[in-house]
């Protein structure tokens, strides 16, 4: 008798399957507000999955990856290359984006008075209570007065600042610590299996977030800034594979085995438009990827914060073509003005819920382009939100990588290995990793 191969579905592939399912269900549940309250809610059961087990992971990755480097000297050296290193990536992402807006001229090609404007009282309220935040008041931020408070309110920095002292507590007091390094491993362990399984219900809630985006939104909304959309995903492309691939180059590997190993998570950050959807995995795979468990276990949740390349690609776009649009010429030291403000702003507002309309808000009035100019793209920015939170995952793991090689903490043997499970056809090894 004659057998038949059966074939299971990758979680990339689901949830590729969910994307579509949710942009058809969009178009058809348009302004239903029954069918939009309905997928909100899932879509907000989901992410509420996730964020269930992201500070467990980060705390017992974290202070078990710390406490195995054990040097505060080594771990002080590893902070300052990672600061360093995301200020630079930063940078490069604000100015690519001021150079395509400068030759394209984006903000030329439309109307600004012909567009709808859309509501952005929640993000003004958002950045009024975010001016007041400057440079001490970050600081003292990172500072947690109470761990507990921090875990409850989930606020990551405070949190990645008292496991990083939490793990060199533990290496310093030897034998006496290994057995809550033991719990830690064993939580660690615990809610990767946990993660794994709440995986499976991605393409469910990756459904959910599109369609509820687009019957909030509708198509139409975004074909008059369709030109703008489609110059910075273009730009984020650019960005990823060739500037990205420069830096994967210098650090001798390539950015396309570190995309194919990351894809599902990719797609899972491009439609969620939520960097915690994937910062379990994210965890998992770059440590399975070669870099040692520390670097990973800081970098990537820090990057979380202070490293966000699609953002800082879209900020600049979107400051010039609004200047743009209301026929505002901005001269060289204006733009040089802009960046710097753009840099600082950006990093000030770290943590901030909707940090990147926010950003705008806070940099916009400094080119002497009107508030009133970000209503008019508020519809799309959550389909632009997409594009920059799947750049800010490539990003982070880019980081991991070269902090890992930099510091002679990545096993090349370990990484071959793992990549070559992607390379070959193993359906059964890629839907487990």
């Amino acid at each position: 008798m004659k057998r038949y191969k059966s074939y299971r579905l990758t979680l990339g592939w689901q949830i590729l399957i969910g994307l579509v399912l949710g942009i058809v269900f969009g178009i058809i549940f348009y302004k239903n507000q029954v069918a939009i309250t309905t997928m909100q809610n899932i879509g907000t059961m989901f992410i509420s999955l996730i964020q269930m087990i992201v500070l467990p992971i980060v705390v017992s990755c974290l202070t078990v990856g710390i406490a195995s480097i054990g040097d505060i000297k080594k771990l002080g050296r590893v902070g300052l290359k990672t600061l360093i290193y995301f200020e630079l990536m930063t940078t490069v992402a604000i100015a690519l984006g001021m150079i395509v807006a400068n030759v394209l001229h984006p903000g030329t090609m439309i109307d600004i008075h012909s567009l709808h404007g859309s509501d952005i009282s929640q993000y003004m309220a958002t950045a009024k209570s975010a001016k007041h935040t400057g440079l001490w008041d970050t600081l003292l931020g990172i500072i947690p007065t109470n761990i507990f408070s921090s875990l409850a309110s989930g606020n990551m920095m405070p949190v990645i600042f008292f496991s990083v002292f939490f793990g060199l507590g533990i290496a310093a007091i030897g034998e006496k610590g290994k057995i809550l390094i033991d719990f830690l491993q064993a939580v660690q362990e615990v809610m990767f299996k946990v993660t794994n399984w709440v995986m499976h219900a991605a393409p469910v809630g990756v459904c959910a977030l599109i369609g509820v985006a687009l019957a909030e939104m509708g198509i139409s909304a975004l074909i008059p800034l369709g030109y703008f959309v489609i110059i910075t995903y273009l730009t984020m492309i650019i960005f990823v594979l060739v500037v990205m691939g420069i830096v994967a180059r210098l650090f001798k590997f390539r950015i396309s085995d570190l995309l194919r190993v990351i894809k599902n998570e990719i797609v899972l950050a491009f439609s969620t438009a939520s960097s915690e959807a994937v910062l379990p995995k994210m965890i998992e795979k770059m440590d399975k990827f070669g870099t040692n468990q520390g670097i990973v276990s800081f970098v990537i949740p820090t990057g979380y914060t202070f490293n966000l390349d699609g953002s800082a690609i879209y900020q600049s776009l979107a400051a010039l073509f609004l200047a743009q649009a209301y026929g505002i010429h901005l001269s060289i030291g204006q733009q040089v003005t802009l960046l710097v403000v753009l840099m600082i702003t950006s990093k000030g507002m770290a943590g901030v819920p909707g940090a990147s309309f926010v950003v705008l808000l806070a940099t916009i009035s400094t080119i002497g382009v009107p508030m009133s100019g970000l209503t008019f793209i508020a519809g799309i920015d959550r389909i632009v939100d997409m594009g920059r939170t799947a750049v800010n995952v490539v990003g982070n793991s880019l980081a991991t990588v070269v902090i890992g090689k930099s510091e002679n903490e990545f096993d090349e043997q370990k990484s071959e290995n793992y990549i070559s499970q992607f390379k070959r056809p193993n359906p059964k090894a890629e839907h487990l990793n």
